[in-house]
C-alpha cells in the first residue's frame, strides 16, 4: 500500500506562508498620508495662483509675486481700500509658503510699519484665516483681500496691539497714528 502525502495539507501551508509575506511585504510600507504634497505639485499651485492674481489682483489694490529664485517666497503689497484709515496708503507684505501648503497656512508679515489693533510691533497679524480657521480652498488672493479688508474692519478685541484697539474709538487720533507711523517709513527688518 502506497501513502501519498495530504495534498491539500500541502496547499494550505503554502498559501499561510505567501499570506505571511504578503503581510509583512504591506506592513513595511508606511500609510500614505491624505495631506502630503510633493513639492511639485505645490510649486504648480502656486504657479496657478500667481497667474490669477496677476490677472485680476491689480484692479483689487493687492499683488503679490516669488521673491528672487523661490517660488515659496512672496513679496506683496496691498492697498488701503477706499473710506478706511488706510486709504491711499500702500503696504508691503512677506508671504512664506510651507511645503505642506495649502494644508498648512502661509507666514504672512507686514514689512511696512503699519498701526493697527491686529498687527504687532513685528508685523506679525492676527487673522483666523491664517491660524485656525484656515482652508485649503483659500489662496494668495484670499490671504491678501483678507489682510487689505482686516485693515478697515479690524478686531480690537482681540488686539496684537492693545495701544492701537484702545485708540481705535477715537477715529480721528487714530488716522493721525496711523499716517505718522506710515510715513515715519520705518520697516520690520
Amino acid at each position: 500500500m502506497e501513502v501519498r502525502p495530504n495534498q491539500t495539507a500541502d496547499n494550505s501551508s503554502q498559501q499561510q506562508r505567501s499570506q505571511r509575506n504578503t503581510a509583512a511585504t504591506t506592513q513595511k510600507k508606511p500609510p500614505a498620508s491624505p495631506n502630503t504634497v510633493d513639492s511639485s505639485s505645490v510649486s504648480q499651485r502656486l504657479q496657478k495662483e500667481l497667474m490669477s492674481l496677476m490677472m485680476s489682483g491689480g484692479e483689487l489694490g493687492v499683488s503679490a509675486f516669488p521673491e528672487g529664485e523661490s517660488i515659496f517666497t512672496w513679496i506683496g503689497t496691498i492697498e488701503g481700500g477706499k473710506g478706511t484709515m488706510y486709504e491711499g496708503l500702500s503696504y508691503k507684505l512677506s508671504l512664506r509658503f510651507p511645503m505642506d501648503y495649502p494644508f498648512k497656512p502661509p507666514l504672512v508679515k507686514f514689512e511696512t510699519t503699519c498701526f493697527h489693533p491686529n498687527v504687532d510691533q513685528f508685523g506679525n497679524i492676527c487673522l483666523d484665516i491664517l491660524q485656525d480657521k484656515w482652508s485649503s480652498a483659500y489662496d494668495c488672493r484670499t490671504i491678501l483681500l483678507s489682510i487689505q479688508s482686516l485693515l478697515g474692519e479690524p478686531n480690537p478685541e482681540s488686539p496684537l496691539n492693545s495701544y492701537a484697539a484702545a485708540l481705535w474709538s477715537n477715529q480721528e487720533d487714530y488716522r493721525k497714528m496711523v499716517h505718522k507711523q506710515y510715513f515715519a517709513g520705518e520697516s520690520f527688518e
